[in-house]
């Protein structure tokens, strides 16, 4: 019979001889020959960081040196957590109060502390290993301003959520959290970007400050419309901030794209920010999600191709297509990445480990995106919960 050879995988058969052949004969070797497995343990690790978050899942069928190694490397990576968002079940939206954490060494959703208030359409960001919720959508359909924490570290998780102070500039929704990078205050501070529950209010970036609640206007975005939404913003390697929203006016919903930069050279966007508009999407869409992928560009997954934003409409309205947006100076465009497997809008989306998880969006699925080899698989777990939620707030933490 021909003989079958298995494909070489980075050393891999070299590191399997050197421990068949190894035969320790005095302490010393012994003691050598007993740090050899956690050594290739860690080769194995590495192995697994170059190869993405879906890569080290293939590694993980080679050998159990291969499948312990790559572990490590899946237990050290951060965590997607997803809080609350709206129960739909016949034609009722109810505000929910789960929160879930997906752990990437087992594969397995861990239900956490549930929030202090049911809301959906929060923002959430993760702070200081822990993570932040803001207002949100309530019971009665009521928008809140009320904030709250789950603390880093597994002490304060086992106390679970608590309350914060409410935020000064008054109750939000549809607005996005990002984390600022500071040691200096109490709780930590964020940006949050939107506009107030205010009819033909201004949407403008607010510092947050997580122990008052103090909100400080950082810069505007746009003019007063009638009605504003942040679908998606994120902050890029080098610390600008692109956000994509949309707005209702006489011709119904328009999108738009922009990106906070510093206002002065060598100054930054805490400091003395101002927007520029950058071109919109390729295709017109809405309810767009987004991330920042491994190579520092803002990519945005799905979105609805009609002028409804409800989530709940037909599936046939919903978008597989993706783009991703390249900022640079001889002319800032989008280019088409492949499509999801599932049409899908306003989806939860993080970028872990090389890959880009997108959950939720008319389905209860999960797609990972492989960056370096530009094509989407199914996950094996699907969301976590036993009705379907959608417009669920998330970070990673």
């Amino acid at each position: 019979a021909k003989r079958v050879r298995t494909p070489t995988l980075w050393g891999q058969p070299r590191v399997h001889r050197l421990l068949s052949t190894m035969s320790p004969t005095t302490r010393a070797a012994a003691s050598r020959a007993a740090t050899l497995p956690e050594l290739c343990f860690n080769v194995w690790a590495l192995i697994a960081e170059q190869c993405g978050f879906v890569g080290a899942f293939r590694l993980m069928l080679l050998c159990k040196t291969a499948r312990e190694g790559a572990k490590v490397w899946l237990r050290s990576l951060p965590r997607l957590v997803l809080c609350g968002g709206f129960y739909h079940e016949d034609n009722t939206h109810t505000p929910s109060s789960e929160v879930w954490r997906l752990n990437l060494g087992p594969l397995r959703w861990d239900r956490m502390s549930d929030l202090t208030r049911a809301r959906g359409q929060p923002a959430c960001c993760a702070v200081r290993g822990g993570v932040a919720v803001f207002g949100g959508v309530v019971e009665d359909s009521e928008c809140t301003a009320g904030v709250e924490i789950l603390e880093g570290g597994p002490e304060a998780e086992a106390n679970g959520f608590k309350a914060l102070p409410p935020l000064s500039r008054g109750p939000v929704h549809d607005s996005v959290a990002i984390s600022i990078d500071e040691s200096e205050s109490e709780q930590g501070r964020v940006f949050l970007i939107g506009a107030d529950d205010v009819y033909g209010s201004s949407p403008a970036v607010h510092k947050v400050d997580l122990a008052t609640g103090a909100c400080s206007v950082t810069a505007l975005l746009s003019p007063p419309v009638n009605f504003f939404a942040v679908t998606a913003a994120a902050r890029l390697l080098d610390g600008r901030i692109v956000c994509a929203s949309e707005t209702f006016g006489d011709d119904g919903y328009e999108g738009s794209v922009e990106v906070l930069e510093p206002s002065e050279q060598g100054s930054t966007i805490e400091a003395s920010g101002q927007w520029r508009a950058l071109p919109f999407t390729i295709i017109d869409r809405h309810g767009i999600r987004g991330c920042v992928l491994s190579d520092g560009r803002f990519a945005i997954f799905g979105g609805s191709a009609g002028y409804q934003r409800v989530i709940g409409g037909d599936i046939s309205t919903c978008l597989s297509s993706c783009e991703v947006l390249t900022l640079d100076p001889n002319g800032d465009r989008w280019d088409m990445l492949p499509p999801m497997r599932e049409a899908r809008n306003a989806v939860v989306c993080a970028a872990i480990g090389g890959c880009v998880i997108v959950a939720g969006g008319d389905s209860n699925t999960i797609e990972v995106y492989e960056e370096e080899l530009g094509r989407w698989r199914r996950l094996p777990r699907d969301l976590p919960y036993t009705r379907r939620v959608y417009d669920m707030g998330s970070a990673v933490m």
